[in-house]
């Protein structure tokens, strides 16, 4: 289980395609898990130029499976017809510990989750950091950009 903040070490090896900024801003992020994605050939290609959007993204446990639902991999340049499906389902790979602690939570707590980056590992798999998240009100927002705000006016000095 990956936890917030965890060490640059791990991290400088990652490479980063996308990451959710949209989701930090509207929803509180309670705890995060690595979880790998089950991808197509023309889906890899795609991710290593770095083309995804995770905008409508989120994920949800059905029949003790994890699946991203929304996430938007534009079809393949350069593929035929066998190229994959943009807004198709993906299965993410999970501990099965790590799966009951998820379900538990986005059905008995009504959390949502909620993809935060997509990155390819160190040894080259594509991974997702998925959120348990809490949706924000529009006050707890504005008060989330007055922070930032006020934040930013410290560091200037």
């Amino acid at each position: 289980m990956a936890k917030p903040g965890s060490t640059k070490a791990a991290a400088s090896t990652d490479v980063l395609v996308s990451e959710n900024k949209k989701a930090r801003f509207q929803y509180e992020i309670l705890d995060t898990f690595e979880a790998g994605l089950v991808l197509r050939g023309t889906e890899v290609k795609v991710l290593r130029e770095g083309k995804i959007s995770l905008d409508e993204a989120y994920a949800r446990v059905d029949r003790n499976e994890l699946w991203l639902i929304g996430a938007n991999i534009p079809e393949y340049r350069h593929g035929n017809v066998q190229n994959h499906e943009p807004k198709r389902k993906r299965k993410c790979l999970l501990h099965a510990r790590e799966l009951k602690k998820l379900h538990a939570r986005s059905q008995i707590e009504g959390l949502t989750l909620v993809p935060l980056r997509v990155y390819f590992g160190r040894r080259g798999f594509a991974k997702v950091t998925i959120g348990v998240c809490r949706g924000r009100k529009l006050h707890d927002k504005r008060q989330h950009l007055k922070d930032k705000e006020m934040k930013r006016e410290i560091r200037q000095g």
